[in-house]
């Protein structure tokens, strides 16, 4: 029924293709070429294991927003006539057994050119991605030796991604991921400023400089931020010794830093408690175009929230905890709403390595897009914290300034 259905209006190799390669030994697909990116760009399509059933989760790239669904095989094949009755004209298809790339004309003419794997397939390699939902097209390939990944411990000199390092290799993948999504919203103009609060060792932030920069083909200067002097004297060595003339790290402190006046992206991941408020609350007195925030460490709002009705949830303290962490994100997500910014909270690392996993990405609202900082709005988000007997720090700052 549903082959008949579809051979109608769609070409019926397109149905054949996928209803071969998906099962457990696909890798991925990307739909992409879309004829009408507003309404979608493109989809990435992997496999999952859902309580035990092989399912298949579609992201759909809507503008900035990133939509997942799942699906069971029969589920996703209906979905086939929706994206390819000329909303897309190609796919790209790996494989454990190869690769596919399906190429799709004006006129409706399906091209499919099948390439078998190589030899150097590393076997289990898809069951892995099953078990453990991690294995991705990786902006950053392994394979490729990347300098400054070497010198921090991620690469072998080879291009092998050391087993000890390989999440912080995925997490550093995922957090370009989230850059590529903003790239419409930072110009190629002009020399941009990008500012790296709490940066540490700065796997990341070498890793956006190479992306932006070298890939990209960005003008940009980054300047990293943190309060340890040996690392940023080590940090300074690197991007020396890579001729990364323009990223330069700063021994400061976030709430203090007075450097800049105008910023036009902010990073701040993992800075502690309100370190990360007073973060926020810099990038929006920049008016910064871009905010990507992982924040840690929420303490202030468990010793503050107070709730007679939520009384018999709260008194179990790790219960309070994670509640507490959650509302302070939800907040702060909200207080920069209000301040012009369209703003998601996104999964930044698999909740199985950390519970501190949220990513805040803000994306400055242009005008005549509408504002969130309404009266009827200020009015219900002062009614929750009313409720919740809480009064955050970024609430505080963006009120009274410093």
């Amino acid at each position: 029924m549903l082959k008949n259905r579809m051979d109608k209006k769609m070409d019926n190799a397109i149905y054949k293709l996928f209803e071969e390669v998906l099962n457990k030994e696909l890798i991925s697909i990307i739909i992409s070429n879309s004829t009408d990116k507003e309404r979608i760009s493109k989809i990435k399509i992997r496999p999952v294991l859902l309580r035990g059933e092989l399912c298949f989760q579609a992201s759909e790239y809507i503008g900035v927003k990133i939509y997942h669904s799942n699906y069971r095989k029969e589920e996703l094949l209906l979905k086939l006539e929706d994206w390819f009755e000329g909303l897309f004209r190609q796919a790209e298809i790996s494989t454990k057994a190869g690769s596919a790339t399906l190429l799709t004309s004006k006129k409706g003419k399906v091209t499919i050119r099948n390439k078998k794997a190589g030899a150097n397939t590393p076997a289990g390699a898809v069951d892995d991605q099953l078990l453990h939902n991690k294995k991705k097209n990786y902006i950053l390939q392994e394979g490729t030796p990347l300098p400054f990944l070497v010198d921090l411990g991620v690469m072998t000199e080879e291009g092998r991604i050391v087993k000890a390092k390989s999440d912080k290799f995925r997490q550093i993948n995922r957090f370009l991921e989230y850059i590529e999504d903003i790239l419409p919203y930072l110009e190629k103009g002009r020399e941009l400023t990008i500012l790296d609060f709490g940066c540490g060792k700065s796997y990341l932030t070498f890793a956006m400089y190479y992306y932006l920069k070298l890939l990209k083909g960005y003008q940009i200067n980054i300047i990293g931020l943190d309060l340890k002097a040996d690392v940023i004297a080590h940090c300074n060595l690197l991007s020396k010794k890579y001729g990364y003339e323009k990223l330069h790290f700063l021994e400061g402190d976030i709430a203090s830093y007075t450097g800049s006046h105008s910023i036009d992206m902010v990073v701040t991941l993992h800075a502690c408690d309100t370190a990360t408020d007073h973060a926020l609350y810099k990038a929006v007195t920049w008016g910064a175009k871009v905010i990507l925030s992982v924040p840690c460490c929420q303490h202030e709002l468990n010793k503050q929230v107070k709730s007679d009705i939520l009384r018999p949830v709260l008194k179990h303290g790790i219960i309070k905890e994670r509640m507490a962490a959650l509302i302070t994100d939800a907040l702060r997500a909200e207080l920069l709403e209000k301040q012009g910014y369209r703003v998601q909270l996104l999964e930044f690392i698999d909740i199985e390595h950390t519970p501190k996993n949220i990513l805040i990405r803000a994306v400055k609202k242009k005008a005549g897009e509408g504002e969130n900082s309404g009266q009827q709005g200020r009015k219900e988000l002062d009614a929750c914290m009313e409720f919740l007997g809480v009064s955050p720090c970024l609430d505080g700052l963006l009120q009274n300034g410093r």
